[in-house]
């Protein structure tokens, strides 16, 4: 008896094993690629002027961090940065219901062949780069793009609009421009969510003579709802961290006001404004708020749904 104990502990031993090998390369990555860089957050407590080693700069303390509250400007600034930030971040989601949408409508798609085609075609914009979704939108909507020519072609127009030479509905252009290139992608887990919905509760539904769209009101979407409410809180600890490649290609003289979210403010920050270091504080402190904006979501998890996200 207690051979056949220690034989089942050694072998959940081996599994527990070969299962930590297969993660490893994973927790590397991560090391390496979101944790390892940390250490250049000591550059926000240098006043660092590159090409010159660390070492041979001056050691400033908070002076950075004090400098972003500094004056009006600074302060003014920073605060236009933070509102287009959180527009832009609320705008994400709230759009981010569309995949959900999309993906019950496509799965719903009798025809193979063109749900494939469907979701195919859909999901390749997520593989092409902002520069290149840039270049649609040029050649689409610039003066002397195809919309303007169409559009005065057709006389509707006398003079061209100005839809990227211009400030006006900004928030709404650039989340549009993200539903498109992320919708497809993003209703790919919310397919695989669905084929692993119990089919037994589909037959039983017909039986009791649900319709197509009972089945989908009654039991699809309920079961999305847990995958939904876990992106959706992911998404909460990340209200910070929009990206830049997509307002980097954007941004112009005309709409920099409006388009210059929190990682794009670093970037100009530390590449073409005044300091390393002051971008470094900033990215700093915004680490740290989303590690607490992470923190708060996983306890409020907690307490309404019993499961916590980490």
């Amino acid at each position: 008896m207690k051979e056949s104990v220690s034989g089942k502990a050694s072998k959940r031993t081996l599994q527990s094993r070969r299962l930590f090998y297969c993660i490893l390369p994973f927790i590397i990555l991560s090391f390496l690629f979101s944790y390892f860089p940390l250490h250049g957050w000591i550059y926000a407590f240098y006043d660092y002027k590159p090409p010159l080693k660390l070492s041979q700069c001056d050691f400033v303390g908070w002076k950075w961090f004090e400098t972003l509250f500094a004056n009006k400007t600074q302060v003014a600034q920073i605060f236009q940065v933070m509102k287009n930030t959180l527009a832009m971040s609320l705008l994400g989601m709230l759009t981010s219901v569309f995949p959900i949408g999309f993906a019950i409508f496509l799965n719903e798609i009798k025809c193979k062949w063109f749900k494939s085609l469907v979701q195919t075609l859909t999901a390749l914009p997520n593989f092409i780069s902002w520069v290149l979704v840039y270049s649609v939108a040029f050649s689409l909507f610039t003066d002397g793009g195809l919309v303007n020519t169409l559009l005065q072609n057709m006389g509707l127009i006398t003079t061209p609009i100005k839809f990227l030479d211009s400030d006006a509905h900004i928030y709404s252009w650039m989340t549009l421009w993200n539903v498109w290139k992320g919708l497809g992608w993003g209703a790919i887990l919310y397919l695989a969510a669905i084929a692993g919905i119990d089919s037994e509760l589909y037959e039983a539904a017909r039986v009791d003579g649900a319709n197509r769209f009972c089945l989908m009101k009654e039991i699809t979407l309920p079961s999305l709802m847990p995958t939904f409410f876990v992106l959706l809180m992911m998404s909460v600890a990340n209200f910070l961290n929009n990206g830049m490649d997509q307002y980097f290609v954007f941004q112009n003289s005309f709409n920099k006001e409006h388009i210059q979210v929190l990682d794009l403010y670093v970037y100009n920050v530390g590449m073409t404004g005044s300091s390393l270091s002051l971008a470094t504080a900033i990215s700093m402190l915004k680490s740290i708020i989303s590690l607490i904006l992470l923190t708060i979501v996983n306890i409020l998890s907690k307490k309404t749904r019993g499961e916590s996200i980490i």
